[in-house]
């Protein structure tokens, strides 16, 4: 599936700026140059130069360096609150199906319920009722990407509970557990990582709106999407500001699209190529029909 994927010059390019960006959210807080915190009274709003490479914020803090620190709180906030939504949607899109309709029904219902809840209003909410924190945000942002994880898992675990080859299995006295473990999670993967990484960009962005109205990670603490609306408060001033912010985030979000979109591919073309008895069989009925 790797080397599949590897095929196509956008996911190799996506891999790349993945790569960065992975990079920068483990070592950015020790590449900094500045204490993110740091503030400087004498360079408010200053111009990028050779000691602060994008400029300084609205009070003298080095913009490159809280932009290196808060690349950890934003790649790992969108992981959390993909992992949740993972976690609360695969789990039940599995037992949907081979529970019974119980089950079907409820986890069907509370799902539809979910899907119609609007994600800011559904924030802040929960940051209402549980306190502002990275963690409460995390957790209702979780919630509600859920639903697309639980469709996704429920259509192709249905799928594989629908083949003949599992009918069969199940008649020959294999478990659900067996059948689940052995046939269902090797489906239903592609399709679940397709929706991981599509996920985790929308993560992205939602984390970054959330900041942006002030919910989630409090400042002074650093995030790109903090970054993005401080920098959008002084545009005149600085109109440098909020360019590389967006760019990261827009980067990141387009590189895990790009992944996704390969994995889809890939699997696609995976399902279509004969396998390779197949291929012999093929090529000896030309040789026959030649002959």
């Amino acid at each position: 599936m790797f080397t599949a994927i590897l095929r196509y010059r956008s996911a190799q390019l996506a891999l790349a700026v993945l790569g960065i960006v992975v990079l920068l959210a483990i070592f950015g807080p020790w590449l900094a140059p500045f204490d993110p915190l740091e503030q400087d009274s004498t360079a408010i709003l200053s111009g990028p130069s050779a000691q602060h490479w994008l400029g300084t914020d609205n009070v003298g803090r080095d913009v490159f360096s809280r932009l290196l620190a808060g690349s950890t709180v934003s790649v790992l906030s969108a992981l959390q609150s993909v992992l949740v939504g993972f976690l609360l949607g695969v789990i039940p899109g599995f037992l949907s199906v081979y529970l019974g309709r119980g089950v079907e029904w409820f986890t069907l219902r509370l799902m539809d319920a979910l899907i119609t809840l609007p994600f800011l209003v559904f924030a802040v909410a929960m940051t209402a009722l549980l306190g502002n924190g990275l963690t409460q945000a995390m957790f209702a942002v979780g919630i509600l990407i859920a639903p697309a994880f639980y469709r996704v898992t429920r259509a192709a675990a249905l799928t594989v509970a629908n083949s003949q080859y599992v009918e069969a299995a199940a008649l020959m006295g294999a478990t659900t557990r067996w059948i689940v473990l052995r046939h269902a999670v090797r489906k239903v993967a592609p399709a679940v990582g397709v929706t991981f990484a599509t996920m985790t960009g929308a993560s992205l962005v939602i984390v970054s709106s959330l900041t942006f109205l002030g919910i989630g990670v409090v400042p002074p603490d650093p995030t790109w999407g903090g970054l993005l609306a401080g920098g959008l408060q002084f545009l005149y001033q600085a109109p440098w500001s909020p360019v590389v912010p967006a760019l990261l985030i827009v980067a990141t979000v387009w590189a895990l699209n790009a992944i996704a979109d390969a994995v889809r591919d890939a699997s696609s073309t995976s399902r279509r190529r004969p396998s390779p008895d197949k291929q012999d069989q093929n090529r000896q009925e030309k040789i026959a029909d030649v002959v």
